[in-house]
């Protein structure tokens, strides 16, 4: 929704003066926008969501002092949720890890013990029309982002901002993939713009750290192609079948599965293998419902019970390279409502 200057005006001083319904409708409007902005600085949608309620309740408790003259209400709105989700960051909140949890299924021993273990997926229905968000071209990103809209929601790139430090993350998101000038996000955090320049340079060497190489790997297809049509089958009909093989000769070399918020972490085609080996031989048997999460094919898993029920188990959610996947990331049950599915269904 885009207002006229004089609705706004006359918006601004009903909310100023008081009135909640007003002020409503010149914030719903970056509800959406904030939230992606919080689950990038977080990794958590439930964190993002709570911070949001937090940012619009700050907002409205200091309404009556905001002025359009000293910063446009999307640039104030800004302001307060990155400073929220900064103190969030600092306070250390966060979910904690948990124990593998899959009954019958006695895992190989792990490459490594993952970090990020309160990462979560963002459900694509939520990312329409947002501001750096995949298929959203008319989004109102900044003349200076860097980062393409798919990349800057995936959960490769969300994940490396998590271990970053929170004023890097806040400055490299609110520069290079949103596009605000230095001297708008100095005013948001309050430092000086030599500041938000010398900790913009620190980001991004450190992001370029921590994200996967992409020398010598595959762009992955684009999203509802047909040759990712493609390899969404394959993968369905090989896990739906349990065949190892042929889930195998999908996979790249260096393929990484992780399960978060349990810090296993599988990296390289044989420990990926033994992984997928050690579910598939405890003969569980699945079904797969499509949705999509950051941008990337995703699934509802199902375990088929005896009786016939598929009881839901997890989300999972592939990163393609090419015509190969070279990620998958298995995420609670818990997470299945928010992308529609249900916790269990019925027989087939």
């Amino acid at each position: 929704m885009t207002l006229a200057g004089s609705d706004m005006t006359d918006l601004i001083a009903r909310a100023r003066a008081g009135d909640g319904e007003a002020f409503r409708e010149l914030t719903e409007p970056y509800r959406r926008e904030l939230q992606v902005h919080c689950y990038r600085m977080l990794g958590s949608v439930q964190d993002a969501e709570d911070t949001v309620q937090e940012t619009l309740l700050a907002a409205w408790q200091a309404f009556a002092g905001y002025t359009a003259e000293r910063a446009s209400l999307r640039t104030w709105l800004y302001k307060i949720a990155t400073n929220r989700c900064l103190n969030a960051l600092r306070s250390g909140r966060r979910r904690a890890a948990r124990e593998w949890d899959v009954p019958k299924v006695e895992p190989p021993e792990p490459t490594r013990l993952g970090e990020v273990v309160w990462l979560q997926p963002y459900p694509d229905a939520l990312l329409e029309g947002v501001a750096g968000a995949p298929g959203a071209p008319g989004a109102p990103l900044g003349p200076e982002a860097r980062y393409e809209q798919a990349e800057s929601i995936s959960l490769a790139f969300v994940t490396a901002l998590q271990v970053l430090p929170p004023r890097q993350v806040a400055v490299l998101i609110l520069r290079d993939v949103l596009g605000f000038h230095a001297s708008e996000v100095a005013g948001m955090l309050e430092v000086t713009v030599e500041s938000v320049n010398s900790t913009l340079k620190r980001a991004r060497a450190s992001l370029r750290r921590q994200l996967p190489p992409g020398d010598g790997r595959d762009r992955p297809p684009a999203a509802g192609s047909p040759p990712e049509d493609a390899i969404v089958a394959r993968f369905v009909s090989a896990w739906q079948s349990a065949d190892l093989d042929a889930l195998v000769a999908l996979l790249t070399d260096d393929v990484f599965v992780s399960m978060p918020p349990m810090p296993f972490e599988y990296a390289g085609l044989d420990a990926v293998a033994r992984f997928c080996a050690s579910l598939f031989g405890a003969g569980r048997r699945f079904d797969l419902v499509p949705t999509r999460a950051n941008g990337q094919p995703a699934f509802g898993a199902y375990l088929c019970a005896p009786d016939g029920i598929r009881h839901g188990i997890g989300l999972y959610v592939l990163t393609l390279s090419g015509d190969r996947i070279s990620a998958m990331i298995r995420f609670e049950a818990s997470v299945l409502p928010w992308f529609g599915l249900p916790r269990s269904m019925p027989p087939r």
